[in-house]
């Protein structure tokens, strides 16, 4: 035996005291070294054992000793031994062999070694049902009722962050959740019509589908909670068989001897029922019956926020699919994917809008937007916006007039929202894109070879802000051209994209094009693998891309034709049309001609604004034999003449122009109207 210092010894068994016994007292002795546990006969009687039951050891008395009680005693020796004590003692229920419980008092006197180590716990055991209220068992009843109490308080403090269901019945099912209850398996049924939905099942493994789904009407005490509004309270086995033989081929597998089902009561009306399972025997108390009431109310408070979030949120996307297109059309020359992604706030509802418009000979008009909020409010603002902008597009108005109309019908509105929005109208046939922007992310173009930049788009004013003064009768939102070869992707999204928790916006953005950059060529991937990038982690905004891929390889020569409305008085409509001139004329080979086409374009278009009370349209086309032939209409039937201009006239120059630069021109009837035309070679590549 180990040197035990100058303590003196005692024998091993302690011998008991017989006035001890007298008094009903038992005793023990505890070898902490070799584990054993010994119990002398009035012991056994208190804790409700025969010599036969106990086999020596601790682990002995665990079939009195309920576990959460057992914790609680070990934590009380374990925290004596570390602080040096020679003495502690602890009240703690005991399970008695009728599953009923008794209150249960224990005094330990420690005894060391020369080192101040522990080796052995001499003690006294003692039936405490009958104490007065002493401070020791009134200390023991108040650690029970503050455990229990703080159990609530944790259960609800968690549950408040709880927005759906699946978030409550993840709460509820951890295992250290059923630990804090004293449980080993929770049940969450919900309420459906006249039926229960069990949701949650946790720890047991008892999930049957037979019972997903109960009738409230059943014998199930799930369902008779509902019904009654009532807890019900099994405190035995037999209870279980006896109440409810329709469920007990369920339970009789599992190491389940007591339950309590409680109703999940909001606003009056039952909306669930809330099952816990205990390994542990006996009627509850009325402090634990009082508790699990606080607690089910709590879970169903919780529940009810879930419930109608998710209501709402089902509302909040049924509103926002009406809102986008229902479909994306086919368009021929182009691969194109959208996606949406709702805010994970509020009702799940935002602003954001896509859309692919078709205008036609192989043209094609994309956009996204992004309207102020998070509400219904901002998602019926993107309705109409988007379907105004697709209204003027479809009108044939240029990208410019249409942003600066949609702006104004914002305004209009009176909603004190702005929105922002990028449109780009896409000629498939040439490449041609013509971009405008309203306050809204600058797009990026990846090309075949897998480079990627930002097209610089000077932009406008975001919509509905009030309309600045301008010089002439511009609109405001000047269009930029570039060019989309045959494998390029120009990519459109709203900042919900970019935006990353805790980061500037230029860190996102270069995310973001790395991800382009090394992204799959299917546009559907490419799209997938953005969204990916954001995840859960997004700043809580909603998200909105779209992708365009322009088809195949460089065609036949032989495209367009371009078109641009003229309209009197309207600065805006030359100056994009001189735009499209040049990028056509870039696209289609000629480049070294663009300021000849540019300005013979430009002479017949002044004429037809000049001469005309109409206005009128120019066109522009690359025919099979490799001329580009550019058109202006207008309505007037009286045919332009080309006549000799003075030295100091400052008009009557233009048809001469137009004859010293183009290869050819002409005149031809067009309806009440005219069409002048004039055509530039373009050699072969």
């Amino acid at each position: 035996m180990a040197d035990r210092g100058d303590s003196p010894e005692v024998e091993w068994p302690a011998r008991p005291d017989l006035s001890l016994a007298l008094n009903r007292m038992g005793t023990f002795d505890w070898d902490l070294d070799g584990g054993q546990l010994h119990l002398d006969p009035t012991a056994l009687e208190v804790f409700a054992l025969r010599a036969d039951e106990f086999d020596g050891t601790p682990a002995g008395l665990r079939s009195r000793v309920p576990p959460a009680e057992e914790a609680r005693l070990d934590a009380r020796v374990a925290q004596a031994l570390k602080d040096g004590r020679s003495e502690y003692g602890a009240y703690f229920r005991m399970r008695r062999p009728d599953g009923s419980s008794r209150w249960t008092h224990i005094q330990g006197h420690i005894r060391r070694d020369a080192s101040g180590r522990p080796y052995r716990i001499i003690g006294v055991v003692r039936d405490a049902d009958l104490d007065p209220r002493e401070p020791g068992a009134h200390g023991e009843a108040d650690e029970s009722r503050l455990r229990m109490t703080g159990v609530v308080e944790r259960t609800t403090a968690i549950l408040a962050h709880a927005r759906t269901v699946n978030d409550v019945t993840d709460i509820l099912t951890d295992p250290e959740a059923l630990g804090h209850l004293g449980a080993v398996s929770v049940m969450l049924g919900v309420v459906d019509g006249a039926r229960i939905h069990l949701v949650a099942e946790g720890q047991l493994g008892s999930y049957v589908p037979e019972i997903e789904y109960t009738r409230i009407d059943a014998e199930f005490p799930m369902s008779v909670a509902v019904r009654t509004m009532r807890p019900v309270l099994l405190a035995s086995r037999e209870e279980f068989e006896r109440r409810y033989p329709m469920l007990w081929p369920y339970i009789e597998p599992l190491d389940v001897r007591s339950g309590v089902y409680l109703p999940l009561i909001a606003q009056g009306r039952p909306i669930g029922a809330l099952g816990l399972l205990y390994t542990r025997e006996g009627d509850f108390t009325a402090e634990e019956r009082n508790v699990l009431v606080a607690l089910g109310s709590g879970i169903a408070q919780s529940l009810q926020r879930a419930i109608l979030f998710e209501q709402e949120h089902d509302l909040a996307e049924g509103l926002q699919r009406a809102m986008l297109p229902r479909r994306i059309p086919a368009v021929a020359g182009a691969q194109i994917a959208v996606r949406y992604r709702a805010a994970r706030m509020g009702r799940d509802i935002g602003g954001d809008w896509y859309d692919v418009i078709p205008l036609g000979a192989d043209r094609v008009g994309v956009m996204v937007g992004d309207v102020e909020g998070h509400d219904t409010d901002a998602a019926a603002v993107m309705g109409q916006l988007r379907i105004v902008m697709r209204a003027y597009v479809t009108e044939g108005h240029t990208p410019g007039t249409a942003m600066a109309r949609a702006s104004a019908f914002l305004r209009e509105l009176e909603t004190e929202r702005f929105a922002t929005s990028t449109y780009a109208e896409v000629d498939l046939g040439t490449g041609l894109v013509r971009l405008v922007r309203a306050g809204h992310l600058e797009p990026v173009v990846r090309r075949g070879d897998g480079t990627c930049h930002r097209v610089a788009v000077a932009g406008g004013l975001p919509l509905g802000l009030p309309a600045p003064a301008l010089t002439g009768s511009g609109s405001g939102y000047p269009v930029t051209t570039l060019e989309l070869h045959p494998g390029d992707t120009l990519l459109l999204c709203t900042d919900g994209l970019i935006e990353r928790p805790g980061a500037d916006l230029d860190r996102g953005m270069g995310e973001f094009m790395t991800a382009v950059g090394t992204g799959p060529t299917d546009v559907e991937e490419l799209a997938d693998l953005l969204c990916d990038l954001v995840g859960d982690s997004g700043g809580g905004d909603d998200m909105a891309l779209l992708v365009l891929r322009r088809r195949g390889s460089p065609g036949p020569r032989g495209s367009g034709p371009l078109r641009q409305h003229l309209a009197p008085g309207d600065p805006e409509g030359p100056a994009t049309a001189r735009h499209l001139v040049r990028a056509a004329a870039a696209a289609w080979g000629a480049p070294d001609r663009a300021d000849e086409i540019e300005l013979a374009a430009d002479e017949l278009m002044t004429n037809a604004l000049v001469h005309t009370q109409g206005g009128g349209e120019v066109s522009l086309r690359l025919t099979t034999d490799g001329r580009i032939r550019v058109e202006v209409e207008d309505t007037s039937s009286a045919l332009p003449r080309r006549r000799e201009a003075g030295d100091w006239a400052v008009s009557g120059r233009g048809l001469l122009l137009v004859d010293q630069l183009a290869d050819a021109w002409g005149v031809e009837p067009r309806g009440g109207g005219k069409c002048v035309w004039c055509e530039f070679h373009v050699p072969p590549a």
